[in-house]
């Protein structure tokens, strides 16, 4: 347990990020599982569709720190290429 006042604050704010942080990463990977099982269904119409929400939620965690933006970006590169076995 930290001593200082400011350690003790830095706990506090470490445990909402951590907590921030998780919800984010959940939220990636639901939407990168949803958009790889429509694929594997062949269905390209929903897997366009949940490709955009795909991006869309690897862009925002990596606009908030959660993920390096390199990351986000090979991310979004493998989702397309696996969109494009599909067509």
């Amino acid at each position: 347990m930290p001593n200082m006042k400011s350690a003790k604050k830095h706990l506090i704010t470490d445990e909402k990020s951590r907590v921030r942080n998780k919800g984010r990463r959940t939220a990636m990977k639901t939407a990168e599982k949803k958009f790889r099982t429509a694929v594997e269904q062949n269905d390209a119409d929903q897997a366009k569709e949940l490709l955009v929400g795909a991006f869309k939620t690897l862009d925002k965690s990596a606009k908030a720190g959660t993920i390096h933006k390199n990351k986000a970006s090979r991310k979004k590169s493998q989702l397309q290429k696996h969109l494009a076995t599909v067509k």
